[in-house]
């Protein structure tokens, strides 16, 4: 294994445990891993407190646990469907470059 792959690794291991020191026995009681759609709800009744949204979802989801699974379920399709696109790409060019030589 090569230093780049070592770097890599300890990056990502960083990347995944410090957000968990860092906000260890926090929740989304106190203000964290909340949602964009919750903040947002709270600054807008804080701008102007009668304010009634004029449109409602056709379905909510019956708890917040699927709510996050299907918000996880749609990243994760995003990934694979950029990851297609990048991985088929770099391929083609690699045959390309292949070809020319």
């Amino acid at each position: 294994m090569s230093n780049k792959h070592l770097f890599m690794i300890l990056a990502l291991i960083a990347i995944i445990v410090a957000p968990l020191i860092m906000f260890n026995g926090l929740g989304e009681d106190e203000g964290f891993f909340g949602g964009a759609d919750g903040a947002a709800e709270e600054h807008i009744t804080v701008i102007n407190p009668e304010y009634e949204p004029w449109f409602s979802s056709f379905w909510e989801p019956p708890s917040g646990e699927i709510e996050s699974l299907l918000f996880a379920l749609q990243a994760a399709l995003g990934a694979i469907i950029i990851g297609y696109y990048i991985g088929y790409f770099k391929g083609l060019k690699k045959t390309e470059k292949s070809e020319n030589e």
